[in-house]
């Protein structure tokens, strides 16, 4: 008898142990699974981070990688929809996404944050693109965005434009690039934007 209950006693303790242990395991599967939510939440960037990402001397370095980001939608293009400008802290904070392969995005998106999954692009401005921009506004063959030749204001907003006409825009692009040339030597400028391969409405 004093057998038969030590054994039910011994059981009773290893069978005390071995919960224990098992939910000690379910405690590390817990804090592993904040842990992943908190890395998925650290890899998406504010409009603001990716751009000072971008303007960096390694923002070249970024042409053709995938980043995820979010902000708020400002403005759709008029035309399809095929462009929207994410907003960051403010309307200085701008970027361009193209929906690429998506053919255009949700108007809904505008006032909403929206979170992008993309790659990232270069668009260069240099003498030959402007030049082919003032033979376009001579022969007015120039697709329009925006209000006449002031232009879309999102657009300008993501390319720190100021002009107020064609000429006073490609005025400032070639001062820019003036600049630019006599401080890194390089005679054009940089303007990335972000081409979607997914995007969330939120």
């Amino acid at each position: 008898m004093k057998k038969l209950v030590s054994r039910i006693f011994s059981l009773g303790v290893l069978c005390g142990l071995m919960a224990l242990v098992a939910c000690g395991g379910n405690t590390s599967k817990k804090t592993s699974s904040t842990e992943e939510t908190r890395t998925e939440a650290q890899s998406v960037m504010s409009v603001d981070d990716l751009l000072k990402a971008l303007s960096a001397t390694e923002g070249e370095s970024l042409v053709g990688k995938t980043v995820t980001f979010e902000g708020v939608c400002t403005h759709t293009c008029k035309h399809g929809a095929r462009k929207i400008f994410l907003m960051g802290s403010d309307d200085t904070q701008t970027i361009r996404v193209e929906s690429g392969e998506l053919g255009h995005f949700d108007p809904q998106c505008v006032n909403h944050v929206v979170k992008i999954t993309g790659k990232v692009e270069e668009q260069r401005v240099d003498e030959s693109y402007l030049t082919q921009w003032e033979q376009q506004a001579a022969t007015q063959t120039a697709e329009n965005h925006g209000k006449g030749e002031a232009g879309c204001d999102a657009e300008k907003n993501a390319r720190q434009e100021t002009g107020n006409t064609t000429a006073e825009r490609i005025a400032a692009f070639r001062e820019r690039i003036a600049a630019r040339k006599a401080s890194e030597g390089k005679d054009y400028l940089s303007f990335y934007f972000v081409t979607a391969e997914s995007y969330e409405i939120e």
